[in-house]
């Protein structure tokens, strides 16, 4: 039987906070720790942005907190890229991590406390567990990239999600840009 979405998504979270914490505490693995935080949580949310949001936002009636989940995805982007462009050994690295922290903790409680009840109570199981293949198989196929590995189409995808319009023909620095903007809302 397939795993569900929720309890999939849920399971990334507490591992990024895992993370999290052993960055904090132990400074001297943040050098083999970071590639591994910053390769899971952009696999995570480019699965998420793929699969899960429009889902969410279409059949669960989650389309104003999805739009805002995305936003947040884009700020979690920009502060990902900031951490690993981060010296693990710098005074700066506890400020730039703790930013992140702060961010993606206050992403995963709105989440997990609008967008995620909301898919379980108006999606079925079958959907869900629909959903849960498809997640991992997109979070699986982005493993390996970094927040700046952005194609023009997950850039559209992410307009979408964030309900920004008029980006159809946009190229896609103009696209970047646009998304960027409206996120810094």
């Amino acid at each position: 039987m397939s795993a569900d979405v929720v309890d999939l998504i849920m399971q990334d979270h507490r591992e990024v906070e895992r993370l999290f914490d052993e960055l904090k505490d132990s400074p001297e693995k943040r050098p083999t720790l970071l590639p591994v935080l910053t390769t899971l949580l952009t696999a995570h949310s480019r699965a998420e942005e793929a699969e899960v949001y429009p889902v969410a936002a279409s059949e669960a009636g989650e389309k104003e907190e999805v739009s805002h989940s995305q936003q947040e995805h884009i700020e979690a982007d920009q502060l990902l890229a900031t951490l690993a462009a981060t010296d693990p050994t710098s005074a700066d690295f506890d400020k730039v991590l703790q930013n992140l922290v702060d961010a993606v903790s206050h992403h995963v409680e709105e989440e997990e406390t609008k967008v995620l009840p909301g898919m379980r109570s108006n999606l079925s199981d079958e959907r869900r567990a629909q959903l849960g293949e498809a997640f991992a198989a997109s979070r699986k196929q982005h493993l390996g990239e970094q927040p700046g590995d952005m194609t023009k189409e997950q850039l559209a995808k992410q307009a979408s999600n964030a309900d920004i319009a008029g980006t159809s023909g946009l190229s896609k620095d103009e696209l970047e840009k646009t998304v960027q903007k409206h996120a810094d809302r």
